[in-house]
Formats: C-alpha cells, sequence, structure tokens
C-alpha cells in the first residue's frame, strides 16, 4: 500500500488448510484496515468467512453469477480471461472488472495455456470493451515487471497484476512505487495519445 498498490489479492493456489489460511486472510485484512480492497483469489468461501471486499475468479472457479448471489453486490468481482471467446461472454456476466492473461511466461503459476502475448492481450481487450462497454476496467496479467508494464498499458491495460515483480525485489516498497510510476505514466500518454 505504501507503494501505491490499488488492490490486494490475496492468492494461495494450493490451500491444504482453510482455516490456517482463513488466519493469514483475517491478519491481512486487519493490517491494511480498509484503506484498499482486499480480494481473494478462487475461494468465495474464504472471501465469505473472512469479509473480504470480493474475489477474483479463474474460469474453472465459481461461476461469477453464483459468486455474486453469494457475496452480495457490493462485494468486487474478477475475472481472468484467456481467450476471446470468454471476453465475449462478458456481457452476461455480474463482473466488476477482467483480467487478461497471461500475457507474458510466468514462473508463479503452472499455466498449460501459452502466453498471448502483447497482441492477443489487445485482441481479447477489443472483444471485452465490445461486450461490456469501455468502462470496463481491464487488468494484464502474468510476467509483468518494470520492463513491460508500460507496454500492456499501451496494448490497452489500465492496470496489472504482479507477483515475482514485487516480491522479486529487495525493496516491496521501493518496487511498487516504480511500477505505480510507470503505469501512471504510461496511462497519462495513452489518455494524451486520444
Amino acid at each position: 500500500m505504501a507503494g501505491g498498490c490499488t488492490l490486494l489479492q490475496y492468492r494461495e493456489k494450493d490451500i491444504a488448510d482453510a482455516r490456517a489460511a482463513l488466519g493469514r486472510l483475517r491478519a491481512i485484512l486487519e493490517a491494511v484496515g480498509g484503506r484498499i480492497p482486499v480480494l481473494v483469489n478462487d475461494r468465495v468461501d474464504l472471501a465469505l468467512a473472512a469479509g473480504a471486499d470480493g474475489v477474483h475468479l479463474g474460469q474453472s472457479d465459481l461461476h461469477p453469477a453464483d459468486a455474486r448471489r453469494l457475496l452480495g453486490e457490493s462485494a468486487i468481482i474478477g475475472l481472468t480471461l484467456k481467450k476471446a471467446a470468454q471476453a465475449d461472454e462478458l456481457y452476461r456476466l455480474p463482473v466488476d472488472y477482467a483480467c487478461i492473461g497471461g500475457v507474458f511466461a510466468t514462473t508463479s503459476k503452472d499455466n498449460p495455456d501459452p502466453p498471448v502475448g502483447l497482441d492477443g492481450f489487445a485482441s481479447i481487450a477489443f472483444r471485452a470493451r465490445l461486450a461490456r462497454g469501455a468502462d470496463l476496467p481491464l487488468g494484464a496479467i502474468a510476467g509483468i515487471g518494470l520492463e513491460n508494464a508500460a507496454a500492456v498499458i499501451a496494448a490497452g491495460a489500465d492496470g496489472v497484476a504482479v507477483i515475482t515483480a514485487l516480491f522479486g525485489a529487495d525493496s516491496v516498497r521501493q518496487r511498487a512505487r516504480d511500477l505505480r510510476a510507470r503505469i501512471d505514466d504510461a496511462l497519462a500518454e495513452r489518455a494524451a495519445s486520444r
């Protein structure tokens, strides 16, 4: 948060002990103190139990309509898109944002699908905005860091999701600041070119 992150996602792909995970999530929520939204990756049950702000769902997770029914209208619900056909379905889904990816290769997730690259991202983003309108926030996922954050913003992303770019740095706070500055500059440049 001190580095300028606007949303935090609790992501633990293989939860062996749900009670321990819930304890970690509650500690994060307490530390954040409502200053930015905290979402839970994949697990609607943990989001509900902890009182998180919402959930980010993958294509094989609970359907967004079911998550909305369980979490309520005020919850933030995000969805990962990997293919253009998934973007076409956004018109009927109760999601607040979508993230497209993996854009680049990543070491933080075992992903059987090849990266979509910048052109693939732009194509899926175009279809997502056709389905839901220009006001749906779109993020980019996977392999994003200082060296390519501006390029994904130029390709149409409104923000980025990062893991290794932050936690592989000597100072998470400084890396977050650097990423935030790079993203803000790229968003301003994109807006100026319109």
